[in-house]
């Protein structure tokens, strides 16, 4: 109904102009009685508020905290606070979604001090602190970060000298617990020391923040170099920078390393910062980042080795950002595992080639390669959705523990504690 009538008043006001009517014209009271839906801005009573809103045809303008912020009235009344609309001790919705009508409109508006009174047309009153709305509006969430982070090459990692957390503090303590995912929060990397260099200790470890998952790995792993398994990592040649389980729908979220012995030489753990990485390719080829964030890839990983019969696969883009904010939260990089490209078109291919190019370019530069020799007590934890990783060839005998986290578990742990995850 209302698109009719903001047709028809469309249509009279360019017939208006057309017949010559002055702009000044338009201030006239007459005049303005002939177009009922005229908007008007309603200041607050409290200038130190800053506040304005407008009451549309179909949706609500509020500007506040120097945002301007749109809302749908349906939005408006199917996120309501009241008793009836929302269990507050759940934190979960008790409104029917789907019986909110989908032109409703409200009665009446009126501002309080610092909240939004909505009368809708059965009597229901919804009321919005003007904070809660900043923060939750599209415009709000726009303009912010879900996960803070610092992107780092190697001289800005080791200027920072981001301290290790002691294996007693970490299982013992909140402050300890709460340093080391301050830590891998910021920088996608974090240490534990002291560490009995057992995979009992190192399991520990890990369950001490999330649950572990279990993969075609199994839940705790040793790793050697005798080839038991159909993966490079399961010899002594080196390994590029990648990041884990790209054949997975969703990639494994954390990594654990911990050396348990190595009698030889090499073998030191290559670590790149993806995320920084990628802010270069968008700061310098923006349309190339943009590409990488849009076609999909497959990645797949076969293996056919003693008892394990292997075949899987997982579809996404190399760098996946969140829509309304574009910020960046995984990156799918792996050439061993990259599976033959056959998602997309021949036009767009060679465009992609160019865009991985940049990225892997990125990469690989020298002063972006962080390289530390893992040795026995010193757990390694790696966002693997964030933080690349590789490894020199070594000769002798080398063994590794380790794990995979999920990430899902160590975010709530991260704010359980107070901290933005």
């Amino acid at each position: 109904m209302w698109c009719h009538r903001l047709s028809h008043l469309q249509s009279s006001l360019q017939n208006l102009l057309r017949r010559g009517v002055p702009c000044w014209a338009f201030q006239q009271p007459n005049f303005k009685s002939l177009f009922p839906l005229a908007i008007h801005w309603h200041h607050t009573a409290s200038e130190s508020l800053n506040c304005a809103w407008k009451q549309h045809e179909d949706h609500f303008e509020l500007q506040y905290a120097s945002t301007v912020m749109r809302f749908d009235y349906v939005w408006l009344r199917d996120h309501c606070r009241s008793a009836s609309c929302y269990n507050s001790k759940t934190h979960q919705r008790s409104l029917d979604t789907a019986s909110v009508d989908l032109c409703i409109k409200p009665k009446t508006i009126r501002l309080d001090e610092t909240t939004l009174y909505f009368t809708w047309p059965d009597g229901h009153v919804t009321k919005y602190d003007l904070d809660w709305l900043g923060r939750n509006s599209y415009e709000g969430q726009k303009q912010k970060v879900i996960q803070p982070r610092i992107l780092w090459n190697a001289e800005i990692y080791q200027r920072a000298q981001v301290p290790s957390v002691d294996f007693q503090s970490f299982l013992e303590t909140n402050e300890g617990l709460k340093n080391f995912l301050q830590n891998f929060l910021l920088y996608g990397i974090a240490f534990i020391e002291n560490v009995p260099p057992t995979q009992e200790h190192t399991e520990k470890l890990a369950e001490r923040i999330s649950l572990i998952r279990e993969t075609i790995y199994g839940r705790m792993w040793y790793f050697t170099s005798d080839f038991s398994r159909g993966d490079t990592a399961y010899t002594k040649l080196a390994l590029d920078r990648h990041t884990d389980t790209t054949y997975l729908q969703e990639p494994c979220g954390i990594q654990v390393f911990h050396c348990l012995k190595h009698e030889g030489t090499g073998g030191r753990t290559l670590l790149v910062d993806g995320f920084y990485a990628a802010e270069q390719v968008l700061q310098r080829a923006p349309e190339e980042f943009e590409l990488l964030t849009k076609v999909p890839l497959k990645h797949e990983y076969i293996e056919n080795v003693g008892e394990c019969h292997n075949h899987m696969i997982g579809v996404g883009p190399v760098l996946n950002i969140y829509p309304w904010n574009k910020e960046l939260y995984l990156i799918r990089y792996n050439n061993y595992d990259r599976a033959v490209i056959n998602t997309v078109p021949y036009d767009v291919v060679h465009r992609w080639y160019a865009a991985h190019r940049t990225l892997t370019v990125e990469l690989r530069r020298p002063e972006n390669e962080f390289w530390v020799k893992l040795k026995p007590g010193r757990v390694l934890f790696i966002d693997n959705w964030r933080v690349l990783h590789g490894r020199e060839s070594f000769t002798g005998y080398r063994q590794l523990c380790g794990c995979y986290l999920t990430r899902d578990d160590i975010l709530n742990t991260a704010r359980l504690l107070g901290l933005q995850a």
